[in-house]
């Protein structure tokens, strides 16, 4: 923590969250009364720190419903994204997965000893006996977008992630990410906490899981290149460089910006669909769940913008100070809304006048703003407030917020 707070030093309200993070009483989940529940959560926190929280959280309704459709999604790519396993095995396996879940006792064994998520498919007997207590309802959302999945999967595995056009990296992410979208939205529309409508919208509920891949896939490319993996579009990039690796040569590194914001601009064009699928949901826990990824993607973007450090170095994450203060803001559309256009006017800012896409980006980041105006009036007062508490101590010196790091820093230590 104490780490965390000296990097937000010369960011007050970040420091503040950190410590009213720190103080405030942590959820308490305890599943000891059901074994099976208690081994799904245990995976879930296993395979996923970011989502197991926002999970946890949503009303007990929904919680094992979705913590179950990511386990299934999250055992499906861990077969599909073995590269050890033969195509005779894996195969069946992608294209019959969503058959699998209803089979009591399966199991898989045949993932490398180095796979991180092994264990998950070793007692996946354990998360087929979690589906089966589900509502027929929520069986049927997830046996769909797992099936639909499965054979996207299935088609990459054969012929190979072939990421040519703009389109091609658009049906990708529909079938990594933006069918995740569609099934929970259909959660959320079949519990009855949110509108049929919500769940007619597929061209939002996909936006919204675009949104978060193609941001990960900008940020991961370093990763990525390193795995043998090449998920930009070389419709794109093949504007800025003759073969993808080039983008990490030094002597490239005009063009590697350049290209970098073509990748951030073709992102951004998501926003409009999320903030409006946002202001759709109207289930408080559905809505922090929702919100907080997107929020976290914009601020990623962000972070990443004509930052040339994505080129020479793996996992560019936002600060942690950073990642809290958004959890805790993201508590309404109007919030939301402020943050967007926060980090919109940031990266508008950062813009290089040279760059060709720096009056494409800058129409994006006025759209957004012009948006939130129209349609989400009451951002602009939650934008004041926000903007307050980011420039609190900002202009007073740094003595001011080392003060408030101090402050922290012994209240971390009174109360660890």
């Amino acid at each position: 923590m104490a780490s965390a707070i000296l990097a937000s030093l010369f960011h007050p309200s970040e420091v503040v969250a950190l410590v009213q993070y720190k103080l405030s009483p942590k959820a308490k989940y305890n599943y000891s009364n059901n074994k099976t529940r208690e081994r799904l959560y245990h995976f879930l926190n296993m395979t996923s720190r970011s989502f197991a929280a926002v999970i946890q959280d949503l009303d007990e309704e929904l919680k094992d419903a979705i913590c179950l459709f990511y386990l299934i999604l999250r055992g499906l790519d861990t077969i599909e994204d073995d590269m050890t396993i033969d195509l005779d095995t894996k195969l069946p396996c992608l294209k019959t997965f969503h058959e699998i879940i209803y089979q009591e006792g399966w199991n898989f064994t045949k993932n490398s000893p180095n796979e991180k998520d092994r264990q998950l498919l070793v007692e996946f007997n354990v998360v087929i006996d979690g589906f089966l207590e589900l509502k027929p309802a929520y069986q049927t959302i997830i046996a769909d977008i797992t099936k639909r999945m499965g054979e996207g999967m299935a088609h990459y595995a054969t012929a190979g992630i072939l990421v040519n056009t703009v389109d091609d990296y658009n049906q990708y992410c529909h079938f990594v990410a933006g069918l995740v979208g569609l099934g929970l939205s259909e959660m959320f529309s079949a519990c009855g906490f949110e509108s049929p409508m919500l769940a007619k919208r597929k061209d939002l509920s996909n936006s919204m899981g675009l949104f978060l891949q193609k941001t990960n896939i900008v940020r991961d490319y370093l990763e990525d290149l390193h795995d043998n993996r090449r998920f930009w579009p070389k419709e794109i990039w093949g504007q800025y460089a003759q073969q993808m690796d080039d983008l990490v040569k030094p002597e490239n590194k005009e063009q590697s910006l350049q290209c970098l914001s073509h990748m951030i601009y073709n992102a951004m064009g998501h926003i409009k669909d999320v903030l409006e699928y946002l202001n759709m949901v109207k289930n408080k826990s559905c809505f922090k769940f929702c919100a907080i990824p997107q929020v976290m993607a914009i601020a990623t973007l962000n972070l990443i913008h004509t930052n040339y450090s994505i080129y020479t170095t793996e996992n560019v994450k936002i600060r942690k100070g950073e990642t809290v203060w958004l959890m805790k803001e993201c508590v309404n559309i109007d919030t939301v809304a402020a943050i967007f256009r926060i980090y919109a006017r940031q990266i508008n800012n950062k813009s290089n006048p040279l760059d060709p896409h720096f009056v494409d980006i800058g129409i994006a980041c006025g759209e957004i703003e012009q948006i939130c105006v129209s349609k989400y009036p009451g951002s602009t007062a939650e934008l004041k407030r926000l903007q307050a508490g980011v420039m609190a101590g900002a202009g007073g010196s740094v003595l001011s917020a080392a003060a408030v790091v101090a402050g922290a820093i012994i209240l971390k230590n009174t109360f660890a």
